[in-house]
């Protein structure tokens, strides 16, 4: 087995194992939400019922990721003929306006509540169920950034970052409420009234720049914009190659759209190479190939020779 068809192996079963995660994700997901949502009503919480919508929201975001993987599994079409990396961007983008949206509506109606007076929260059952959350989000946060490590999928590290912060809303209310609980028969039980609302005013400010930050890094994958990194890796390249065989000229251009790597090389030959027929420019290709690296069916890679500097 060569060791290209090896990597495309390796990651044709990186997408299965990926699509199961979001699976399960999405079950997980949908349990939580129901949860939160009926218990944020009977405890009277709004910080419990913005912890159940959150999670509802997020299994739609994980259902779509889910979509996604499936289509950058199946081959590329005559209508899409590159593929379908272009909507993981995407829905990265979408999901994390969607986050962001949502950390903007509950922190104006925290700010609301403290201004209308606070509101009465039945204590024994939201500690339950922050107690009881917070558990079940952390363990599915370590598996699923335990498995991404193999994996290293961008769909599933933005679901375990949501788990992730799913068990820190559930934490902030769990010691919020423990607050008010020691509060109760004091001098500042006056305060409990105010508690639910702050906290949740506190999460969403502390929140918003995790999906923020995914926003960012999407939109500029949508924009096709090179990464740092990957043009000084590609201007190294080129440089010493052209040192070691006397190019004349070259033109690079390199991209990330989701997990798909674009790189598309023009290089100008001396008239020295003019007849070293196919098998050297060949050698010269897969020397560039195994400088880049990442082979598979997420590279797209494509390197021309020409005497003319007009087509680079």
């Amino acid at each position: 087995m060569t060791a290209t068809s090896t990597n495309v192996e390796q990651q044709l079963k990186g997408t299965e194992v990926e699509q199961k995660i979001l699976r399960r994700s999405i079950l997980c997901t949908l349990f939580i939400a129901s949860t939160g949502i009926v218990f944020g009503i009977l405890c009277g919480s709004m910080s419990i019922i913005f912890d159940g919508m959150f999670s509802a929201l997020d299994a739609g975001m994980c259902s779509l990721s889910l979509l996604v993987s499936r289509l950058l599994g199946q081959p590329q079409s005559r209508r899409f003929q590159y593929g379908f990396w272009h909507v993981e961007p995407l829905v990265l983008a979408f999901n994390g306006s969607l986050l962001v949206l949502l950390c903007l509506y509950a922190f104006v109606n925290a700010v609301k509540g403290i201004f209308d007076g606070g509101r009465e929260v039945q204590l024994g059952w939201a500690i339950v169920y922050a107690i009881s959350v917070s558990i079940f989000c952390f363990t599915l946060y370590f598996k699923q950034r335990r498995l991404n490590r193999k994996i290293k999928s961008e769909l599933i590290a933005l679901d375990t970052q949501s788990w992730l912060m799913s068990a820190c809303i559930s934490s902030a209310l769990l010691l919020a409420f423990i607050l008010s609980w020691f509060m109760e028969g004091t001098r500042y039980e006056y305060l409990n009234v105010y508690t639910d609302p702050f906290v949740l005013a506190v999460l969403t400010l502390a929140l918003i720049p995790l999906p923020i930050k995914t926003v960012k890094a999407a939109v500029r994958e949508v924009l096709q914009m090179t990464p740092d990194n990957l043009d000084c890796k590609m201007e190294s390249i080129m440089a010493q190659l052209t040192l070691e065989y006397g190019f004349l000229d070259y033109s690079n251009y390199a991209t990330r759209i989701g997990r798909g790597l674009f790189i598309e090389i023009h290089i100008v030959i001396p008239e020295s190479m003019e007849n070293s027929g196919v098998s050297k420019l060949d050698k010269i290709r897969d020397k560039i190939a195994d400088a880049i690296g990442e082979d598979g069916p997420h590279r797209w890679l494509t390197i021309s020779f020409t005497h003319n500097t007009k087509w680079l």
